[in-house]
């Protein structure tokens, strides 16, 4: 999906974390840090803490019942899966000292991470240049992969996403919308990039932006930018932005009433959204991965076991995680070794992998491809409307 870059100053501070707190997947060896000979260590990293701590705790989870679950079944080529995970606290020189320590210290065979899109641009290199694979679950911008033939990720691009977007708005949306305006992180990677092909798309099918407004992640006060929306009088607000800054959004354009629905993609995906902004973020829409209520097997099954272990729904980061992970062992079985470049090569050999969130084929520019569901919220609830696929 996503980016967040802060400064860390001189303060690097990692906090360790496999199935939960500091201990290991049961069963598996606590000796070398490179597995030894039955074991295979996988690393991820990920947002534990920070403003958008639900991305990288449901995104572990995910992860953790997809090695459980492989482990239980005997685990890959009769080895088991052990999975070490460090917080990056959504602070990009973290997520690099994270993956930095993953790959030389803990010499794990592969990386999982990381959900925010500037977190991964901060990781991808050190992978590149180790000849490690890495898997973003949700890094949605484009870059991220063009780092190297030893970077991939599971979810869909942006340039699909404000396809995306733009089509339901067009075509499928219970109000349709001509004139949307624009809100966007200026200082962020993912909600920069998505504006930017939402706008393309948007208008390349006939519609009009109005106004394009840009605030900083962490803003507390939009109402500058509201007012000039509100003056452009347009019949949907696109906010590509993470939840915790959309919910304030929606919160104060509701005050301002301004009361047409507002649109956004993966990065409103948690439920901190409806329990900040609660009614004022009702009726409106976001793309996303998956939908809880989707009937397919697959997604229900996921949607049990995940509710079994853990006492919750799991979002649309959680079913990402878990593909990221089912993918990698899927590569792993496939692949001649466990050499970062054989195991790079299976992974890009991947068609259509059956996955929670749909099913996923990796393309030459090692991205996957994949439909997008479209939700609304109801009653803080998010609810499946459709589904788009991608343009033949």
């Amino acid at each position: 999906m996503w980016s967040m870059q802060r400064s860390l100053g001189n303060k690097l501070t990692l906090a360790a974390v496999a199935i939960s707190s500091l201990s290991l997947f049961s069963g598996c060896p606590s000796g070398a840090s490179n597995g030894g000979d039955n074991t295979i260590v996988i690393g991820h990293y990920a947002s534990l803490s920070g403003s958008e701590a639900t991305f990288g705790r449901s995104t572990d989870n995910g992860i953790q019942l997809a090695v459980e679950e492989t482990n239980d079944a005997g685990g890959i080529d009769g080895k088991q899966i052990r999975l070490i995970t460090y917080d990056d606290k959504g602070e990009s020189n973290a997520a690099g000292a994270a993956v930095t320590r993953l790959v030389t210290s803990d010499n794990v065979t592969a990386v999982l991470g990381e959900v925010q899109s500037g977190l991964s641009l901060a990781g991808a290199p050190v992978c590149q240049e180790y000849k490690v694979p890495m898997i973003s679950p949700s890094s949605t911008n484009p870059r991220v992969t063009k780092v190297g033939d030893m970077i991939f990720r599971v979810c869909f691009i942006d340039s699909f996403q404000g396809y995306v977007c733009a089509k339901f708005a067009r075509e499928s949306a219970p109000v349709k919308a001509d004139k949307i305006a624009v809100l966007y992180n200026q200082a962020d990677p993912y909600s920069t990039g998505l504006a930017e092909e939402f706008k393309k798309a948007f208008e390349s099918m006939g519609g009009q932006v109005t106004i394009q407004e840009a605030y900083t992640g962490g803003d507390q006060d939009f109402d500058p930018q509201l007012r000039k929306i509100r003056g452009t009088n347009p019949g949907m607000i696109f906010i590509p932005g993470y939840y915790t800054d959309v919910a304030n959004i929606a919160i104060q354009a509701r005050r301002l009433d301004i009361n047409v629905p507002l649109l956004g993609g993966d990065g409103w995906d948690s439920a901190r959204l409806a329990e900040i902004a609660k009614e004022n973020i009702d009726g409106s829409f976001y793309s996303n991965h998956y939908a809880q209520q989707d009937p397919d097997p697959r997604v229900q099954n996921f949607i049990a076991k995940y509710d079994a272990k853990y006492n919750a729904k799991p979002d649309g980061l959680a079913a990402l995680g878990y593909d990221a992970a089912m993918l990698l062992f899927d590569a792993m079985r496939r692949s001649e070794s466990l050499s970062g470049p054989h195991l790079a090569k299976a992974l890009a050999a991947t068609r259509d992998f059956a996955g929670v969130t749909g099913t996923i084929s990796i393309d030459a520019e090692r991205n996957a491809v994949k439909p997008a569901v479209m939700l609304q919220m109801v009653k803080g609830v998010p609810t499946y409307l459709t589904t788009i696929e991608p343009p033949k």
